[in-house]
């Protein structure tokens, strides 16, 4: 009796592998958006069930190093000098189980911080770790959620140690449980505060702010500078993805918004060519509520 089994030759399977890998290295990139400087923006929870964004930035913890007492900064959200902000916990999870990586961002543009050494990096890592990370602390100030990872958007204070906390950071990724490393370095190159810490190849997503900065940002119709700063951050930085960040609204940065027709049909095509192109990110979530500029882009990115 004939047989009815369908019999997949050597050639068939490879290029049935071929096709695969192609589509697996040809998908869109994400949205990564900033949340927790303004009451007014929704819930960590609401953010992510929009399903605009895949990495949220949790912003910002605004002081810490050198012997200062951690605060973390959420603005209108919650008051952390209560535990008010363990209720946060809910939304990071919810994220996650939504595919969202979830971040915890230090710095910024207002706070005092800085690294006064190499054991100063080290015990900042230690907190990290045992207060939002995989550790385990009696004082965690967003609850016992897990965070995916941390986030540098170092502006201020000294240049120093911030490769050296990465490089701790990084040390306490597991097989099972891996600490991602995001940065927010200005455009021009090398950033001044993280070109040290960026070269150590260190970090999973870096998303260039690409504002604030004439020399190297959109300006009135001209994407060249903007592209050729991308295209110097690509081919200078050992990051896994790179992002294009951006302002969500006009008032949400000093200079350089691009409108979503430009980025759509100028800038995103260019870009979008790099292998290293990991997709767009917004500051922030309550601009971009006002604007609504991620659901005008999102499926183009």
């Amino acid at each position: 009796m004939a047989s009815n089994v369908l019999r997949v030759t050597p050639l068939v399977l490879l290029f049935a592998i071929l096709f695969l890998t192609l589509i697996e290295t040809s998908h869109a990139g994400g949205i990564a958006i900033y949340w927790g400087q303004n009451g007014n923006e929704g819930t960590l929870t609401q953010t992510c069930a929009t399903g605009r964004y895949k990495y949220v930035n949790i912003a910002f913890l605004t002081v810490f190093g050198n012997g200062r007492k951690p605060v973390i900064n959420l603005a209108g959200h919650c008051n952390p000098a209560s535990n008010g902000c363990k209720i946060v916990s809910n939304g990071i999870r919810n994220c996650q189980k939504r595919g969202v990586k979830v971040m915890l961002s230090l710095g910024g543009g207002v706070g005092s911080y800085s690294l006064a050494s190499v054991a100063d990096a080290r015990n900042v890592a230690r907190y990290l770790w045992n207060n939002f990370l995989g550790g385990k602390s009696s004082s965690r100030p967003l609850g016992d959620a897990i965070l995916d990872g941390i986030d540098f958007d170092i502006e201020l204070g000294s240049t120093k140690y911030w490769n050296d906390l990465a490089r701790y950071l990084k040390s306490y990724s597991r097989p099972r449980r891996k600490v991602y490393l995001s940065a927010a370095p200005q455009c021009p190159f090398p950033d001044r505060f993280l070109g040290k810490a960026l070269n150590t190849g260190l970090f999973d997503y870096v998303w260039v702010q690409f504002y604030n900065n004439p020399q190297c940002q959109y300006s009135s119709g001209n994407i060249n500078k903007l592209v050729n700063s991308w295209k110097q951050w690509t081919r200078s930085i050992k990051a896994g993805k790179i992002f294009l960040g951006l302002p969500a609204a006009p008032s949400a940065a000093g200079s350089g918004y691009v409108p979503p027709n430009v980025l759509i049909s100028r800038i995103l095509p260019v870009i979008k060519k790099s292998p290293k192109y990991g997709g767009v990110m917004l500051w922030s979530k309550y601009f971009d509520d006002r604007t609504g500029y991620s659901s005008k882009i999102v499926k183009k990115v």
